[in-house]
């Protein structure tokens, strides 16, 4: 069964002035001539992206869409339209956003976060309602467990992300050092599901691993900077996340431990490498 707005691995029925023709149970796939590799022939076998055209064809393409059904991904508008938007995901045919799943008006040039799924109609589109494709918190999710995250928007409370392309979540605004985009992509840590369903997410995973890389996260900063960071423990939360992406709190712990440790020595302007003769200073 072809699985259209994905990737299938389809044999080359026959070769038309056309291109390649795929015969399949739901009728013929055509790959259009300058897309078929050099050397391919009757039998061969390729992996190809299948979609529906203009004209409501079954079409195959060798070239790789941003992102195929079931994806959520933030593609760029080429073109607004009396039947909607069109967005650039990266093959032949655009990508409808039909204006019954737009949340505002979008413009040629904006970029739109949205989900790409299959319509009734068989056709590919994609919606900017986010949160009715996002499904309920099930026991695939656990505590504790590295996920990927997806920025989709942001409230009072922190940020709200999508969590492995299927469920939602909050990091709430005390775990943000800096306001994520709409459409950032990031690494994160389930901190608690909640009896409600609803997930809490962090992005730092706790515990004596956080402190070392935060250590080696300062350490590296200072021996990029000739051994000195003007950076205290009066610094402000936004001169120190804007220069090491760390809280204030954790600044500070490990600093600390690197102080104690002997590593580093600790001045009224900063923080300085034993032994190192920063420049400029």
């Amino acid at each position: 069964m072809i699985k259209v707005g994905s990737y299938n691995q389809l044999e080359i029925s026959r070769i038309t002035a056309s291109g390649a023709v795929f015969k399949c149970d739901e009728g013929d796939v055509l790959l259009p001539l300058r897309l078929v590799p050099t050397g391919a022939e009757a039998g061969s076998l390729l992996d190809v992206f299948v979609y529906i055209d203009s004209d409501g064809r079954l079409t195959a393409t060798t070239r790789e869409p941003r992102a195929v059904v079931g994806d959520f991904a933030f593609l760029k508008v080429k073109e607004a339209t009396t039947v909607g938007s069109f967005l650039d995901w990266g093959i032949e045919k655009d990508l409808l956003l039909p204006f019954g799943e737009q949340i505002t008006p979008v413009r040629r040039g904006d970029q739109v976060l949205v989900k790409i799924f299959l319509h009734t109609s068989g056709r590919i589109a994609a919606s900017a309602k986010l949160e009715k494709f996002i499904n309920p918190v099930d026991q695939s999710l656990f505590e504790g467990e590295e996920v990927d995250l997806l920025v989709y928007a942001t409230t009072d409370l922190g940020a709200k992300v999508i969590i492995n392309n299927s469920f939602g979540g909050l990091i709430f605004h005390t775990e943000l050092l800096l306001k994520p985009s709409c459409g950032q992509k990031l690494r994160g840590f389930v901190k608690k599901i909640r009896e409600d369903g609803k997930v809490d997410v962090t992005l730092r995973k706790g515990g004596a691993e956080d402190v070392a890389a935060d250590r080696s996260i300062i350490l590296d900063a200072l021996a990029g900077h000739n051994g000195f960071l003007p950076l205290t423990d009066k610094s402000s939360p936004e001169q120190i996340a804007n220069l090491l992406h760390l809280s204030k709190k954790s600044f500070k712990k490990a600093v600390s431990g690197l102080y104690k440790d002997g590593i580093i020595s600790l001045a009224p302007d900063g923080i300085s490498l034993r032994n190192v003769q920063a420049s400029g200073r």
